[in-house]
C-alpha cells in the first residue's frame, strides 16, 4: 500500500495542525514554540543515513531538547522493521552519522510560504 497522500489532504491536515497545537498545550507551555510547524532536514544527511547497510526504511521519532521543544528524530529500519542504532562500542562521532535530529526548525527558521505551510 502506497504512504503517499495528495496535496489537498497534507494541505489540510498542516493546517489543522497550525490552528490547534498551541491550543493541545497545557497554557504554561503555549507560545513557547513547543511544537515545531515544520523540520528540514539536509538531502545529503537523509541519504546518507538511507544507504547504511540493511536500511529498508526510515523511522521518525519525536523527542524533546532541555527547554521542551519538541524534535523529529530520524533512524533508518531494516526488514525486520528493526531500528538501526550505532553500537555501544562507537565514539560519539561515528554514532552521528546514523540518527538525525539537528534539523532546521520552524519557528525559529521557517521555510518560504507554500500550499502546506500557509
Amino acid at each position: 500500500m502506497s504512504q503517499f497522500i495528495s496535496k489537498t489532504e497534507a494541505a489540510a491536515m498542516t493546517s489543522r495542525y497550525r490552528l490547534y497545537r498551541e491550543t493541545i498545550l497545557e497554557s504554561f507551555y503555549r507560545d513557547q514554540a513547543i511544537l515545531p510547524l515544520s523540520e528540514t532536514f539536509s538531502n545529503l544527511d537523509v541519504a546518507k543515513l538511507l544507504t547504511q547497510s540493511g536500511v529498508t526504511g526510515l523511522r521518525i521519532y519525536y523527542g524533546m531538547d532541555e527547554d521542551y521543544k519538541v524534535h523529529a528524530i530520524l533512524v533508518g529500519v531494516n526488514a525486520e522493521d528493526e531500528d538501526i542504532l550505532p553500537a555501544n562500542n562507537l565514539t560519539e562521532t561515528e554514532e552521528e552519522d546514523m540518527i538525525l535530529e539537528r534539523a532546521t526548525r520552524c519557528p525559529d527558521i521557517c521555510p518560504p510560504a507554500s500550499d502546506l505551510n500557509s
